[in-house]
């Protein structure tokens, strides 16, 4: 909520339920059935009159496929002027489906591959004695040290440019998505 706080403060930001706390917002064992079932209570609380959700911002597209039938089964219709935008996160191939669909608006490609080669190069590095490379030294600070880091580029995907970014790549194939 660090930063959504000032838009919210703003009012460019509102979140109807009131919910900002981490002990209220956050989805035990990040199961989509719990994510399905908490909108579906926010949905019949804060939207039963008619009012418009714009969107629900999800850190895990496994939150965002509950969400989204929970959207379809309150009668929100996919691919209208009133279908929220519903993120993601980790770019999985049922929601890489969605947004296909027009059911997902994003999701966000932390390529895995990429990760690995980084992961095994820095335990190469330590393992043979040298210094891992390293391309931050501000972000992550724990108040004892900075933490120095190597950041990968995460990348948004939508509907216009999933198929250089997930497809292009070689991150999934047509089969993944069928």
């Amino acid at each position: 909520m660090d930063v959504l706080q000032p838009l919210i403060d703003a009012g460019t930001v509102k979140v109807v339920s009131g919910q900002t706390a981490q002990a209220d917002i956050g989805t035990l064992r990040w199961d989509g059935a719990v994510a399905q079932a908490r909108m579906d209570a926010l949905l019949a609380a804060n939207y039963s009159s008619g009012e418009q959700l714009d969107g629900v911002l999800s850190p895990y597209d496994g939150l965002s496929r509950g969400i989204i039938s929970a959207l379809t089964s309150f009668g929100y219709q996919p691919s209208t002027d009133n279908w929220p935008v519903v993120t993601g996160q980790d770019a999985e191939a049922a929601s890489i489906k969605l947004i296909i669909a027009g059911q997902q608006y994003s999701t966000i490609l932390k390529d895995t591959r990429d990760l690995a080669a980084v992961a095994a190069s820095m335990v190469d590095a330590v393992l043979t004695g040298t210094e891992p490379e390293i391309n931050d030294t501000t972000t992550y600070d724990n108040n004892v040290k900075i933490v120095p880091s190597y950041l990968l580029i995460p990348y948004t995907v939508t509907a216009d440019n999933y198929q250089e970014l997930v497809m292009d790549s070689g991150y999934l194939t047509a089969d993944d998505i069928k």
